[in-house]
């Protein structure tokens, strides 16, 4: 007599499949008993499955499984298939291959299905379709059955019960969990696997599941954007199929000649497969990247990084994983073979740095020990112009450790918050990022003095408006609906801190940010651009009325007009083609300065067609000038501390005060509204600092001061504005 099949219960334990009796199985495998039992109960189609199942069945399992365990397999399968509307369209050769079978690998056969039906059955019962409920399985089955990744798991292919009872599974117990629960509920499901990634870091396995087509995902790594997505994808992307240690393999009940590689057991053929690399490989050359991990002892942590060049370039960030992540589940940093890099940890408050990494060809991988690390601090002496550059990298990194998780998690919820004040954003990212970081587009939307939804429907369709080549690509949700949603005094932090926050945790270069807006955008960039142009490499209106502001704070901001010819209210085409001549004139009288395009386009309303759209290629053209010899700062309603390399005591900012400051060699003059405790903020791209440097306010006399590089004055510069390319090391007090 076969033994018989439970659940048990353990206390206030998590209930765990178990075989009430323990010796060999009675039968010597699938007999006629079962294939006529299947008949009798279910009609030719049962006799179908059944004789399918054995047929292909692994020659052991002839050997020890029952009858009443193989029916009970078929009876809840086909019970399935008629409960969920998903299995009902199931095609008849995919259920027999991918819901039927009671096993992925050579795991031991457990009797999952009853369990995983009554535990699922309440998680899925509202999904609609296939990728619905595995989706749903995906979040919250693990969940359910507390199962995670875990490298101390016993063995590699863990049955179901084995890897629940012990609550740890490496990638291939998930993945089998996962196609076990799919099939339990009617949807095809199989196991998809490389014995071995091109890069040589060992195997991998995932899931893939059939909803009118073959869709994967990894198991127990939910993603909220859905299937075929995964941190695998671009190893599986150089996968060869002509080459079996690096293929991809999709498990298959029926036997058609190809054995499924089972690392764990590499003699075995046990495992029929079908080759499907060619789903997954793309044709691209691969691209140089780094992957970074991070031990604590044994322990892998989560901790925030970043990587770059020795001899200096752009930060990349990363944040390491651990827990229940795939141990190749890592981040991956692009780099240049050949190039020594650095990377810098922050690990419980503390900066700490790697030694040099040589980046290789293809991809490679850096194991980051806590004890091999060192405390990153600056050198002590005098900075130097060739060290200063490493004294701003270090004391900027060590100013982002205070807040990054903060700022990490306003770049996740696409939220800023100020005073009582919310930003919200939209994005899309465009083109792979370029060596010396990506560009940022942030495009203010239309509409205000109008209700939330009128401005709400300006805002969705900003993200539609412009596509870069390259970069992110940011629409922001004006936190008012006022009509000068774009002009008040908070939106100039909040878009500093979006842009530091880009800068730190998104790769963005802080010198190719880009400013650009429509309608009642447009009126933001014309007020926005004067006052904010030591932020910005170039920016562009569209359609916007400036009201009070003034063009003299454009100096060193590339500016583009655009308007139609016809947009007539409230004289936006005159007042348009007045500040497109002023912007001429400007520039005649200063050819340095004040470059600028203006398109005025006859015939078009306030809508012009999208061919405002060249503004995106003319500003691309562009980076900021982080240390121009010139420039001409004009206070707003909304005033500011501190423009390029200027600095002005607390308090002492005021609406229409005017600045001229030049630099010609070692002399810097500076004339207008200039009050005592003025800052000179100082910096090798801007003045020789090894060099004394005359400076003369208006008709007073010339004063003489040697400034010193300091990394007091790095510091307190980079804490009130973390900028690390318009960063003075030195600087120079006026009294």
């Amino acid at each position: 007599m076969a033994p018989a099949v439970g659940i048990a219960r353990l206390g206030n334990m998590r209930p765990i499949l178990f075989l009430l009796a323990t010796a060999t199985f009675a039968v010597a495998g699938p007999t006629d008993e079962f294939i006529t039992a299947a008949k009798e109960k279910h009609g030719n189609f049962g006799e179908k499955a059944a004789k399918f199942l054995v047929e292909h069945m692994p020659e052991k399992d002839r050997e020890s499984l029952s009858a009443e365990f193989l029916t009970e397999n078929l009876d809840l399968a086909l019970k399935a298939r008629e409960t969920f509307p998903w299995a009902k369209e199931v095609p008849e050769d995919i259920f027999l291959n991918d819901v039927l079978p009671y096993a992925v690998f050579d795991e031991p056969r457990d009797p999952w299905r009853a369990d995983f039906l009554e535990k699922a059955t309440p998680l899925v019962k509202d999904a609609k379709t296939a990728t619905e409920a595995a989706q749903i399985l995906n979040r919250y089955f693990f969940k359910l059955i507390n199962t995670h990744y875990n490298t101390e798991r016993k063995r590699t292919n863990q049955s179901p019960k084995e890897s629940i009872e012990q609550g740890k599974a490496t990638c291939t117990g998930l993945s089998i969990i996962l196609v076990d629960v799919c099939r339990a509920v009617g949807i095809p499901a199989r196991a998809v696997g490389t014995p071995m990634w091109t890069n040589g870091r060992g195997n991998h396995t995932w899931v893939e599941i059939w909803d009118q087509d073959w869709h994967f995902t990894g198991a127990d790594e939910y993603n909220a954007k859905g299937l075929n997505r995964g941190w695998f994808t671009g190893d599986a992307g150089k996968a060869r199929a002509d080459e079996p240690i690096h293929a991809i393999y999709a498990t298959s009940w029926k036997k058609d000649g190809l054995s499924f590689p089972l690392v764990w057991s590499p003699q075995s053929k046990s495992v029929a497969a079908v080759n499907v690399t060619d789903r997954y490989a793309k044709p691209a050359e691969a691209k140089p990247v780094l992957g970074i991990r991070f031990f604590d002892g044994d322990e892998r942590k989560v901790v925030h990084g970043f990587v770059a060049p020795e001899t200096g370039g752009q930060l990349q960030h990363f944040l390491t994983k651990a827990g229940t992540a795939d141990l190749n589940d890592m981040p991956r940093v692009a780099v240049t073979p050949g190039t020594r890099y650095r990377a810098w940890f922050m690990v419980d408050g503390s900066l700490l740095e790697s030694g040099p990494i040589t980046a290789t060809a293809g991809e490679s991988t850096f194991d980051a020990r806590r004890d091999d690390l060192k405390k990153a601090e600056i050198p002590a002496g005098p900075i130097t112009a060739e060290s200063a550059p490493s004294a701003i990298r270090l004391s900027y990194l060590k100013t982002l450790a205070s807040d990054l998780e903060a700022r990490a998690g306003e770049l996740a919820a696409k939220e800023i918050k100020h005073g009582d004040k919310t930003l919200k954003w939209l994005e899309k990212t465009f083109g792979d990022a370029p060596a010396d970081g990506r560009s940022l587009w942030i495009s203010m939307h239309g509409g205000g003095g109008a209700p939330a939804r009128v401005n709400d429907q300006q805002w969705q369709n900003q993200i539609r408006l412009y596509e870069p080549k390259e970069g992110i690509y940011v629409a922001p949700r004006a936190p008012t609906d006022t009509w000068n949603l774009w002009h008040q005094g908070h939106i100039d932090p909040m878009f500093s801190r979006l842009i530091e926050d880009m800068v730190a945790l998104r790769g963005v270069n802080p010198d190719k940010v880009y400013l650009m807006g429509y309608s009642a955008g447009g009126d933001g960039v014309w007020q926005l651009g004067p006052r904010m142009a030591d932020r910005f490499a170039a920016a562009s209106m569209m359609a916007g009325h400036p009201n009070e502001a003034q063009l003299d704070g454009l100096r060193n901001l590339p500016f583009a007009i655009f308007m139609g010819g016809n947009d007539a209210a409230y004289d936006r085409n005159k007042i348009a083609a007045e500040r497109s001549k002023r912007l001429d004139e400007l520039h005649k009288a200063d050819p340095e300065g004040y470059v600028h395009m203006s398109r005025i386009y006859p015939g078009l309303p306030h809508w012009m067609n999208r061919k405002d759209a060249e503004a995106v290629p003319w500003m691309a053209k562009f980076t900021r000038e982080a240390w121009p010899k010139k420039i001409v700062w004009l206070q707003d309603d909304v005033t500011h501390d501190r423009f390029y390399w200027i600095q002005l005591p607390d308090g002492a900012a005021k609406k229409d005060q005017r600045i001229e400051a030049t630099v010609d060699g070692q002399t810097v003059h500076l004339s207008g509204d200039v009050p005592k405790g003025t800052r000179l903020l100082l910096n090798d791209a801007l003045i020789d600092l090894d060099q004394p440097v005359s400076v003369t306010v208006n008709d007073q006399p010339a004063k003489t001061f040697e400034p010193r590089r300091s990394v007091k004055v790095i510091e307190a510069a980079l804490a009130a504005r973390p900028d690390p390319k318009s960063c003075p090391t030195a600087e120079v007090i006026l009294n």
